[in-house]
């Protein structure tokens, strides 16, 4: 059965002086994210607030433990990335 993942990752931005410094993390973030593990990737809450962000990752595989490997190395390099800027990841299963 298909296994659909869903990586969370909430942002606080500091360091953004404005919008377009925040464009700036977070499309990098969702570069990262597409490019180095194929994910799909979007920005899904805080859209208007200077210094937060929401994104999300989503994934499917054939297997659970084969999409959790994937989610799990995504959220590491978003670490990476990010820094203390990173306040919170979460991982859900859509069944």
């Amino acid at each position: 059965m298909p296994a659909i993942g869903v990586l969370t990752l909430e942002l606080e931005l500091a360091q953004a002086r404005s919008l377009k410094d925040k464009r700036h993390w977070v499309r990098g973030l969702k570069d990262r994210l597409r490019n180095g593990f194929n994910l799909a990737v979007a920005e899904i809450d805080d859209q208007n607030l200077l210094n937060r962000s929401v994104v999300a990752a989503v994934t499917i595989s054939s297997s659970r433990a084969n999409a959790a490997k994937v989610l799990e190395a995504a959220e590491e390099a978003a670490a990476l990335f990010l820094g203390p800027a990173l306040v919170a990841a979460t991982v859900n299963w859509l069944e």
